[in-house]
Order: C-alpha cells, then sequence, then structure tokens
C-alpha cells in the first residue's frame, strides 16, 4: 500500500506506515487565520510532496484555492522543478488542501482535493507517465470540507480518507476500497463551535489499531478519536491548547526516546507551538509551549534537520518573512527557533523531503500572500539559501541556461499573472539565489534564449500572449537583463523557439499564434532588434 504524506498541518507518522514515512518525507500543511481561518482569498493553499512520474524523484502538488485548480510540479532530483501543469476542480471549487495516496491499488500515487467551496472531495488518478485522469468526486454534502487526510484506517489493504468539516464542526471517513472507490462517509462530531481545521492518525494508545487526533480551532482543543480497527472510532480524550491558543495545525512523531507517539500543534492565537508527550496508552502530559512570538504560526512539520537521529519541528508564520526551525534534544524539549526567510509574510503549508537526493531533508513552504513556492535545501549549517517558485501567479515556462557566466546553470520562469519572468541564479549544488523579476509584456508564456545581438551573452525571448508581442530582454551576462523591447505577432503567441532560418549568421525567432492558427518569422538584425518577416499558415 503506498501511502503519500499530506502536505497538511501534520507530519503523519501513524503505526506501520511510520518507518515508512520518515524514511522518505514528512509532511505538514494549512491555512491561515483571522477569527473565520478561510478568510483569505489569493494564491495557492496546501502542497504535497509525492512520486508521480515514477523517476524516482519527489515532485510536488499544489492546490490553488483562488484559481480552482491543482497544480503538479515534477522534479529535476536536484532541488529543481518543471513549470506546472494544471488540473482543474471545478468552477468556484476553492480547493484547500490535498493528499497524496495510492487509492487504487495499481502502484502509482494519485490525489485527493479537499473542495471547500462545493462541498467535495476530487479525486485524481495517478497514470503511469505523471498525467491524472479524475473521477466522479466525493460528496460531504454541506459540510466545507478544509482538510483531507490519506490512511489506512481499519488495517485492511486500501487507503482510506478522513475530511475535516469546518462548516459541520465534524470529521468524516470514507472507507476505500481496493479499486480506488469509496464506502459513504461516516461523521464525528467536534464539538459546538469547534471549527476543526487539521487531523492526523497515529496508534496513540498502542493497540495496534488508528487512531485519528484533530486540532479545534475554536474551542482550544485536541480531539483524540480511538479507532476499532474496522474504521470507525469511539472514546474520544480531549487535550487543552490554553485559552484562546486557537490550535491550527498538527503533527504527530517521536519527539522523546520512549518509542510513544507524541502530538505537536501550533497554536495560533498565542503564538506558540505546544507539544504534547505521549504515554502511550492514550494519555498525554500536559502542553508544553515554545514561543514562536511575534508571529503566529500556521502550519507544524515533523523531522530530524540536522541529522543527529533526534526529531525537529518546522514551523510557518504570520506576519514574518520566515518559518522558524526548532532543533529538538530528543528528550521532548526543543530549542529556540532559528528562522529561514522565505520572503512571505504568510507562508501557509510546509512539506519535508529529500529533493535533491543528498540524504538531507529539505522543506517546501507554499506562501499564500505571494502565490509562490519556496524550497529550501538542507546543509549541514542548517537552510541558508531558498527558491521560489511561481504557484498562484501562474508560471508557465521554464528554460534554463548560464545567465551569469559563472559556468553554473540558472533558471528563468515566465510568470502569466503578473506579467514578469524570474531569473534564479544557480550555484551549482541544487540551490538558487533568490529570484530577481524582470517585466514583460501581458500574459507572457513560452520562453527561449539565444544571443540576439552577437555579444557572446545569453538573451531571452518571450511570447506575450495577451497583447500580440514578444519580448526581447537583453542579457548583461552578470544575470541581469535590459529593460525588454517589443517586437508584434499575430494573435495569442504562445510558443516561440530561436534559430538561423536565413543563414546570415544571426538568430531569429518563431512564434506560434495560437488563436489565429498560424506562426510568425522575426528575423534578427544581430543588434537585439528584429523585423517581422511575415506569418504562415498551418500547414505552408
Amino acid at each position: 500500500m503506498l501511502l503519500g504524506l499530506p502536505i497538511s498541518q501534520d507530519c503523519t507518522m501513524n503505526g506501520d506506515a511510520f518507518n515508512e514515512i520518515q524514511n522518505k518525507t514528512c509532511e505538514v500543511n494549512f491555512n491561515r487565520t483571522s477569527r473565520n481561518p478561510i478568510d483569505y482569498k489569493y494564491g495557492p493553499r496546501s502542497g504535497v510532496i509525492g512520486y508521480f512520474n515514477n523517476d524516482t524523484w519527489p515532485d510536488i502538488a499544489v492546490a490553488n484555492y483562488d484559481a480552482d485548480n491543482v497544480a503538479i510540479y515534477f522534479g529535476y532530483g536536484n532541488g529543481t522543478f518543471t513549470s506546472s501543469v494544471l488540473y482543474e476542480t471545478g468552477s468556484d471549487s476553492a480547493p484547500c488542501m490535498v493528499a497524496v495516496a495510492d487509492f487504487d491499488n495499481d502502484g502509482r500515487t494519485d490525489i485527493a482535493v479537499a473542495n471547500f467551496g462545493i462541498n467535495s472531495i476530487s479525486l485524481l488518478f495517478g497514470t503511469e507517465n505523471g498525467s491524472f485522469v479524475s473521477r466522479t468526486p466525493l460528496s460531504t454534502a454541506s459540510s466545507r470540507p478544509i482538510f483531507v487526510y490519506a490512511s489506512d484506517l481499519n488495517n485492511g489493504t486500501a487507503v482510506d480518507i478522513v475530511t475535516v468539516n469546518y462548516g459541520t464542526h465534524s470529521i468524516s471517513v470514507f472507507c476505500g476500497y481496493e479499486n480506488g472507490a469509496f464506502s459513504e462517509p461516516d461523521s464525528y462530531s467536534t464539538g459546538y463551535d469547534s471549527f476543526p481545521l487539521a487531523v492526523v492518525s497515529g496508534d496513540f494508545n498502542n493497540d495496534h489499531k488508528i487512531d485519528l487526533a484533530i486540532a479545534n480551532y475554536g474551542t482550544n482543543t485536541v480531539w483524540i478519536l480511538f479507532g476499532t480497527g474496522i474504521g470507525t472510532f469511539v472514546n474520544q480524550a480531549v487535550l487543552s491548547t490554553n485559552l484562546n491558543s486557537h490550535p491550527y495545525s498538527i503533527a504527530v512523531g517521536h519527539l522523546n526516546d520512549d518509542n510513544m507517539l507524541d502530538i505537536a500543534v501550533t497554536n495560533y492565537g498565542n503564538k506558540n507551538v505546544g507539544v504534547f508527550l505521549g504515554h502511550g496508552n492514550g494519555t498525554f502530559l500536559d502542553q508544553m509551549t515554545y514561543l514562536v512570538d511575534p508571529s503566529s504560526p500556521y502550519a507544524i512539520g515533523i523531522g530530524d534537520f540536522n541529522k543527529d537521529s533526534l526529531m525537529d519541528i518546522v514551523v510557518t508564520s504570520n506576519d514574518t518573512d520566515n518559518i522558524a526551525v526548532f532543533l529538538g534534544y530528543g528528550n521532548g524539549t526543543f530549542a529556540k527557533p532559528k528562522p529561514y526567510s522565505t520572503e512571505s509574510s504568510s507562508s501557509i503549508s510546509v512539506a519535508i523531503g529529500d529533493l535533491n537526493k543528498d540524504n538531507r531533508l529539505d522543506i517546501v513552504v507554499i506562501n499564500n500572500d505571494t502565490g509562490s513556492i519556496s524550497i529550501l535545501l538542507g546543509y549541514d549549517e542548517g537552510f541558508p539559501d531558498q527558491m521560489t517558485f511561481s504557484a498562484g501567479s501562474w508560471s508557465i515556462d521554464v528554460v534554463i541556461g548560464d545567465f551569469n557566466n559563472d559556468k553554473q546553470l540558472d533558471v528563468i520562469v515566465t510568470n502569466s499573472y503578473d506579467n514578469t519572468v524570474s531569473i534564479l541564479l544557480g550555484y551549482g549544488n541544487g540551490s538558487f539565489a533568490n529570484q530577481i523579476t524582470f517585466s514583460t509584456g501581458n500574459s507572457p508564456w513560452g520562453a527561449a534564449i539565444g544571443d540576439f545581438n552577437n555579444d557572446t551573452i545569453l538573451d531571452i525571448v518571450i511570447a506575450n500572449s495577451r497583447n500580440k508581442s514578444v519580448s526581447i530582454l537583453l542579457g548583461y551576462g552578470n544575470g541581469s537583463f535590459a529593460s525588454q523591447m517589443t517586437f508584434s505577432t499575430n494573435t495569442f503567441p504562445w510558443g516561440v523557439a530561436v534559430g538561423n532560418f536565413n543563414k546570415d549568421i544571426t538568430l531569429d525567432i518563431f512564434v506560434t499564434n495560437s488563436a489565429d492558427n498560424n506562426v510568425s518569422v522575426l528575423l534578427g538584425y544581430g543588434n537585439g532588434s528584429f523585423a517581422y518577416q511575415g506569418t504562415y499558415s498551418k500547414g505552408s
């Protein structure tokens, strides 16, 4: 059975799956808050790490709340990723959480998506080449699902699904069948005005049956539902996270050396992380807290970030441009947090995995306010560098080249919603400098590179899909570029290619115009400017 790691607010370490998950990725995720924690409307909401195209390199899936879609980024195995492939979740669906697992036992990773806006769970089933096929969504009635979680809850051979229902103050359990179908849900109340936000699973009383732990934002509690082993749950225990704490996300793992599962939560209201050390019988020590102030923490994850075989904690934050890493001492206590910049004041989701195969955990952060993904690669000294990939801003195309003549590969990405191109200069070790952006035309789409002014320095050409033009950005050879020059094309230029089409030793440009079903050819003068040679219809 293939279990995925919900990049949500948990580092799901549940029973038999714990060792598998710990060795692969530890993930986490979620939202933001004010009195109504779902009252923000822009950008990506959550993400998850998975293996989608059978190349053994970790990939990323992101729920784009405002765009009503899920974006898939395929990993190159060195900490970098392709531009996104998008799958629609339905008009006004407002997808806010993704989880991954093999739901139909075909050995491929599938995706479940919580659609807050239309009260459903989208199911995307993976194919051999990394694409996905949708099936009939699961209905959650009028529950407003805000979180989805995948785990084997009944000791079977199929993966089950749990939804956290913000609108009905409950969770729902869909028991899975081996063909990817699911039973009708059983629902369990989390209490009046509880506003549950997240759920994780684990065997908290050592009876070899999977239990659930739920973070209740409204009632300042963590509820434990004990599993019967057949997919149903009884006898809840209630843990207090303190007055006005508003627990937002939750993770489980071994935080001390007793082999009993422990729980960690982010307390958004009290600006701290809470740790509950488990006794192994379903009870826990009173909460110990660790201050994250001045920021309010969102998502939480657990992993060994400094390779000392002791579990550490990472949290994302609100109103500060960083995440915080708490290094563990192995006895359930933690050092003061160390901040690492994400350049986002609303980092709402986190996932953990080895993205560049150096046997160190890396961190993926979803930034709601900037509509981006930050990649922080792990080193001996922590996470000194980050890469940022556009997400909610519709990153469309990516091109690799050496733009600062240091013999290390760099990356450019077109950002369709922002009307920019991002330059990420590479260090040659799988990490990149923070992005630099340069203005383009309206809705940049395809990109290509070449030396357009014969100075032996790489330049960029970009197809601007919504204003019938291409932009030329001449490079200075130090990773920066001159302001754009624009040249006309036909309607909706989409793709762009570079070559010498008239044998004059200068590069020319070939543009596909999607709306007119033709192509444009622009002949280069060798000084960075171009003549419009003409258009050619399909097949001519």
